[in-house]
């Protein structure tokens, strides 16, 4: 039998994140965003099937079957839990597992704006955390449920595709469901969260329209929703939930975000100057500006108005890059390759500040 706890064992004690399986090579783990060839020999196809029949949950044989791919958890009592993807290349399984941390980092351990705190305690209407794959929004918003549930006494369900970090309850009362074990769907799910009576309701991931719906439903009766989406700026995250939905209902969908919407956070993960990976994020505050020009359809002049926000709360990537250079947290090389207007940021290093925000703003 393949080594499997053995690999996973040796991958998390060497700090890495993610551990990819694939035919004819070996295993590869990811350590600070690099990729690095373990010793073990070349998997065969037996070795790939061996691994799913050893750790694919039995409620999912079908739908890896007829799918040819499946999201789960899978754990190693007393060394690490891990989120697991699974699926068919080439007519052969392969699998990528992210080693999800069990303790609960707070905001401040993760380097995060002391402005999501304040996020947290207003736990009315939608907040987004966004960014890419792999810039840590899972662990964002467990560190923000966790706010809540040191801070206030709230009624919090979870639905997640899987389960990635567990809570205790202290000051909260908190329900995790997962899908495919606990629910049918995320769909399914959200049909009856407003039946059990929440204060706040964390969706893993908005995937789709009836998602959408569900969310801006229970914020406009007066819960709190946090979810995770796919997107490059906080601003970019406005199109991309119009994008779920058909164009003809576009200008009511904007009144309503304007209307439910707390606020956007995205984020970039970047190499830390001493280690580690530190994170850029970008805020945006649904404020009057905000909100106004979302109810204008002016969602390309946003990005102006977060520069001009910081009284707010906000900041850009390259308002929050910056901070980080000048503090040393992360080397000017780094802050540019993860910067989103690398000459902006050049000329306010070197302490060249222009005004151009507020001009597109009053224009």
């Amino acid at each position: 039998m393949f080594p499997l706890e053995q690999i996973l064992t040796e991958a998390v004690a060497a700090g890495a994140s993610d551990i990819h399986f694939k035919l004819r090579q070996p295993p590869f783990i990811r350590v600070q965003s690099k990729l690095i060839e373990t010793n073990a020999p070349p998997l065969a196809a037996a070795d790939l099937n061996g691994i799913i029949d050893q750790i694919l949950p039995r409620h999912m044989l079908e739908t890896f079957k007829t799918y040819h791919e499946a999201d789960f958890s899978y754990e190693i009592e007393s060394v690490a839990r891990f989120r697991v993807n699974a699926f068919v290349a080439q007519g052969i399984p392969a699998l990528a597992m992210r080693h999800v941390k069990t303790r609960i980092p707070t905001i401040e351990e993760l380097h995060l704006p002391s402005q999501l705190k304040k996020l947290a305690l207003s736990t009315r209407g939608i907040i987004i955390v966004s960014g890419s794959t792999g810039s840590g929004k899972s662990t964002t918003l467990a560190s923000v449920i966790n706010e809540i549930n040191q801070g206030e006494r709230s009624r919090i369900i979870t639905i997640e595709d899987p389960i990635e970090y567990f809570f205790t309850d202290k000051q909260s009362l908190i329900t995790q469901r997962e899908v495919g074990m606990d629910t049918d769907s995320f769909q399914a799910a959200l049909v009856r969260v407003l039946r059990q009576n929440p204060d706040v309701i964390m969706i893993g991931e908005m995937r789709d329209e009836p998602s959408f719906r569900t969310a801006i439903t229970a914020a406009e009766t007066g819960h709190g929703v946090l979810t995770t989406l796919h997107s490059s700026t906080a601003s970019s995250a406005i199109t991309r939930i119009l994008q779920f939905f058909p164009p003809s209902e576009w200008a009511q969908l904007r009144m309503t975000l304007a209307n439910t919407l707390q606020a956007v956070v995205c984020q970039r993960l970047m190499r830390g100057a001493q280690g580690g990976m530190v994170p850029a994020v970008e805020i945006m505050i649904n404020t009057p500006t905000v909100r106004k020009l979302i109810e204008q359809d002016k969602i390309e002049v946003l990005p102006a108005a977060i520069e001009t926000g910081v009284e707010d709360g906000m900041q850009t990537f390259n308002q929050a890059i910056y901070q980080l250079i000048k503090s040393g947290m992360v080397s000017q090389e780094e802050g540019m390759l993860y910067a989103t207007n690398p000459g902006q940021l050049s000329m306010n290093l070197k302490g060249i500040f222009l005004d151009e925000a507020r001009r597109i703003l009053s224009t």
